[in-house]
């Protein structure tokens, strides 16, 4: 029986551009990259100079930095896409056929990373990708300005191995062969190479003879190197736990996912878990379960940000609750498309990729951190010159937390900004301080744009009654 195109749509005859999908995808063109049609089992390829690469058991982060080092020794690489409706995949544009065959070739069945992100190859249908942003899923190499955003990683999660030689070491924090690689959130498509040019360190031999990299034990690699969310997260690069007075990792690494249980379900949402954690690394995504009430999963930047949290926040208690933090089995959070609201009306799934009030997001930022427990003092900074207590105790009172029984302005330096210390009554009321006033906007008398005020946690006891001039 022939079909004359009446009836429902999935059982007509598809046409071309049926096939190709043509709804207006994200990156316009070939729009519908996510669901290009598959080739028939048994069809040849048709050599291309674009390649659909799909990475099987993505532990580790997979970004446009990542994929453009790899197919970079290959030929000159145009354009990159990557997606993940159908788990991880990529799309590589070269300047040739040429150049694409031989990735095709090189790059078949090898791992991105030690035992997993293994890579499959064929050729794409589409003929060019069009890129509508520079990010972290997808970079123009051409047109270096498209969409103004810098390069962010992202995380995806997974195991496996293949038999070949890894082609990248782990990245810093993942693993105990940890090694660091370039790209960042605020930098431009790539950081410093190393004195041998390359783009990803090579492991530093031990006393045995084999190789290790600066992951989470061990003293190994360089200082502070890494990208924003895979390395330099939290001080010296390579430093162990042991010497950076945490705790050494007795739980198995189960990667760079926390639980989060007790949380007030009616004054807690993702920005303010956001004001508490990013002291401790960075926040990639926030994700509330609808399920369990006070429940929520972050992804940090690495597993050593999750071991500080730990470290220093477990079992602590404010808006009359007591947060307990754990180790997920999960090894990122996917996208969230639809998010429920939280009691008060904010999205219970927030995506933190790009915020540039994570601290931890390049080596230099890292180093300016003190990883320090709660305590009843909290230090400000980034505020305007000239500020009052009156204007301080305001954020707090909005908040509708208890403000500071004490504050103390530290002389300023310069008339850019100030700073200075908040004392509160006890630990408690420093945190709930915390998570409402950190990232607070301040009022800039000399411009339109507010100073963000951040928090920490202060090393000090009390607040001295003179403070060194």
């Amino acid at each position: 029986m022939a079909f004359n195109g009446d009836g429902p749509f999935n059982k007509r005859m598809r046409t071309d551009g049926e096939s190709v999908g043509q709804k207006n995808g994200p990156y316009g063109g070939f729009n519908d990259y996510e669901n290009q049609p598959r080739r028939r089992k048994g069809e040849p390829e048709t050599p291309n100079h674009v390649l659909l690469m799909t990475i099987l058991n993505p532990a580790y982060p997979i970004t446009v930095d990542v994929i453009h080092t790899i197919c970079q020794p290959y030929g000159n690489v145009l354009r990159i896409v990557i997606f993940k409706k159908n788990g991880v995949q990529a799309m590589v544009e070269f300047d040739g056929i040429e150049p694409a065959t031989r990735a095709r070739e090189g790059l078949q069945g090898a791992d991105i990373y030690s035992g997993c992100c293994t890579l499959r190859i064929e050729y794409a249908k589409p003929t060019k990708l069009n890129v509508y942003k520079n990010d972290a899923e997808s970079w123009d190499f051409t047109n270096p300005n498209v969409g103004m955003k810098e390069p962010q990683n992202n995380g995806s999660g997974g195991g496996g191995g293949s038999s070949r030689p890894p082609l990248l070491q782990e990245p810093r924090g993942f693993g105990m062969n940890a090694a660091p690689f370039r790209g960042g959130m605020n930098g431009q498509m790539g950081g410093p190479r190393n004195s041998a040019g390359a783009l990803f360190n090579s492991p530093m031999p031990d006393s045995n003879g084999g190789l290790r990299g600066g992951g989470l034990v061990g003293g190994g690699g360089g200082p502070g190197q890494g990208g924003p969310f895979m390395g330099g997260a939290g001080g010296p690069g390579g430093a162990s736990l042991q010497a950076m007075g945490q705790p050494q990792p007795g739980i198995p690494q189960q990667g760079a996912v926390l639980m989060v249980y007790g949380l007030n379900k009616d004054k807690m949402n993702a920005d303010r878990i956001f004001n508490l954690l990013c002291l401790y690394g960075n926040v990639v995504r926030i994700k509330f379960l609808k399920t369990k009430e006070g429940c929520a999963m972050v992804q940090m930047g690495d597993a050593l940000a999750v071991e500080r949290a730990v470290a220093n926040l477990n079992n602590t208690t404010f808006f009359s609750c007591k947060m307990q933090l754990g180790y997920s089995k999960q090894a990122f959070l996917a996208d969230v498309q639809q998010p429920y609201d939280l009691p008060d009306g904010t999205p219970s799934f927030k995506d933190y990729m790009g915020n540039k009030n994570n601290r931890f997001i390049n080596p230099e930022m890292a180093s300016k951190n003190r990883i320090q427990p709660p305590s009843k003092i909290l230090h400000f900074f980034n505020t305007p010159p000239g500020l009052d207590e009156d204007q301080l105790k305001q954020v707090f009172i909005d908040g509708g937390v208890t403000e500071p029984k004490s504050i103390k302005l530290f002389p300023s330096k310069t008339e850019r900004s100030s700073s200075g210390l908040l004392e509160f009554n006890n630990i408690s009321e420093a945190l709930e301080g915390l998570v409402i006033g950190n990232h607070a906007p301040i009022p800039n008398p000399n411009s339109k744009f507010p100073f963000i005020m951040k928090l920490c946690f202060s090393s000090s006891r009390h607040i001295p009654n003179k403070m060194a001039e």
